[in-house]
């Protein structure tokens, strides 16, 4: 009987291994035929290599790619001066509401996009939100400027954070900060020699995810900052260029967020085999 079990087992085995690596093979063979059909669209046009230079080096693009980068490093660190204490709350401690708050913070994920813009543009309007608005604009304060985009993508990008970082402290030993305490070191000390150093490689690679999440925003933005050149970052201008039919800006400004967004996709996955 045992033999026969496992000559049953074997086949089994195989043929889970291959409907798994089948499926994987398709969804790469799905992404990777998306690149691929950027960079061959844009070959097919015959561009000659000062074209594609001038394409990608074209002040409007520059300007958008800018603006995206300042405005996405600045959510980031406005990220994790709030995420990684938020976190760690929820990592570490119970409290009356935590089911609650846990659940709260998971909201901005999965909802629509434009419903933040939408919600954004709720809560300026009137009460506390269009108080806070008319005092930024006695003090020459817009929120239609590089504020109200780091705005949009820090209410998108929060709750990224948040999850990050108490994953990241969920898979660090709380009995190492208690043997720390009762060795002489504060909570404040153990938090900064003993739970960071452990938590480090996915808290890094929550701030990667962050940036990348953050950067890629865009239906809050048309709601909420519009389209004007001055707030034209490079998923608003993508959309604006293929709305009048310059698909080859787009697909430009497309491969430039890939190059991006892969730059950071590799160091997560450095960081995850570093933790490893």
């Amino acid at each position: 009987m045992r033999e026969e079990r496992l000559k049953m087992v074997g086949p089994r085995v195989n043929l889970l291994s291959v409907l798994c690596m089948g499926m994987l093979l398709f969804c790469v063979v799905i992404v990777a035929g998306l690149v691929a059909a950027d960079v061959i669209y844009l070959a097919e046009q015959k561009f000659s290599v000062g074209e594609i230079w001038t394409l990608f080096t074209a002040k409007s693009i520059l300007r958008a790619l800018r603006l995206s980068l300042i405005t996405s490093l600045t959510t980031l660190a406005l990220v994790i001066v709030t995420a990684l204490p938020a976190g760690y709350a929820l990592s570490r401690y119970r409290f009356p509401g935590h089911s609650l708050c846990n659940t709260l913070v998971d909201v901005p994920i999965f909802l629509p996009p434009i419903v933040i813009g939408i919600s954004l543009l709720a809560f300026f309007g009137f009460g506390v939100g269009n108080a806070l608005k008319q005092a930024l604009s006695g003090g020459g304060i817009s929120l239609v400027s590089w504020i109200g985009i780091v705005l949009c993508q820090y209410v998108i990008s929060m709750s990224y954070g948040i999850r990050s970082v108490k994953a990241a402290f969920d898979t660090g030993l709380r009995e190492l900060e208690q043997v720390a305490c009762t060795l002489g070191c504060s909570q404040w000390q153990a938090f900064w020699k003993v739970s960071l150093p452990l938590a480090r490689p996915g808290v890094m690679a929550g701030c990667i995810l962050v940036w990348a999440r953050g950067i890629g925003v865009f239906g809050p933005l048309m709601v909420f900052v519009g389209t004007g050149s001055r707030v034209q970052v490079m998923p608003t201008m993508m959309w604006l260029e293929l709305s009048v039919g310059n698909i080859e800006v787009s697909l430009a400004i497309a491969l430039i967020m890939l190059v991006l967004i892969g730059i950071g996709l590799g160091a997560i996955h450095f960081l995850e085999r570093d933790r490893s």
